[in-house]
C-alpha cells in the first residue's frame, strides 16, 4: 500500500491545473451549464477550482475561496446541472487516465459538496 495522497497520485498542482483547464473547456461548450460562467473571470475560476481540487485531494493547499453555499446560493443550480458538471469532471479525469479508484475518490469529494451547491430544488 502506498502512502501517497490522492493529490500526489493525481500528479500534484500542475497536473490538476491541466485537468481543470480541460474540464472547463467541456463545461463552457455545454449549453446546459455554460451560462453560469458568463461574465466570470475564467482565469480566476480555474485557479480557484485547481485550489479546491488540490485541497480536497489531500494536497498541501488550503482552499481560500468563498464558502461553497454562499458562493453558489444565488445561482439556482439544479440537480441535473450539478450532475452535468460532475460528469464533465469525471470524463476529464478518465481522459487523463486517472484510475477508476482515484476518480471515484475525487468524485466522492465533489459530491460531498452537492447539497451546498445545488440550490434549485
Amino acid at each position: 500500500m502506498t502512502d501517497e495522497t490522492l493529490y500526489e497520485r493525481l500528479g500534484g498542482r500542475e497536473s490538476i491545473a491541466t485537468v481543470v483547464d480541460s474540464f472547463y473547456e467541456k463545461v463552457l461548450d455545454d449549453e446546459r451549464v455554460a451560462g453560469y460562467f458568463d461574465g466570470i473571470d475564467m482565469e480566476r475560476q480555474r485557479i480557484h477550482q485547481t485550489q479546491f481540487l488540490s485541497a480536497v485531494t489531500g494536497g498541501p493547499v488550503e482552499y481560500t475561496g468563498d464558502e461553497m453555499a454562499s458562493a453558489h446560493d444565488h445561482l439556482d443550480i439544479a440537480p441535473e446541472e450539478f450532475e452535468a458538471i460532475a460528469t464533465h469532471l469525471d470524463r476529464t479525469l478518465a481522459e487523463f487516465e486517472v484510475s477508476e479508484d482515484d476518480r471515484e475518490a475525487v468524485m466522492d469529494a465533489v459530491y460531498g459538496y452537492e447539497e451546498a451547491i445545488v440550490t434549485a430544488r
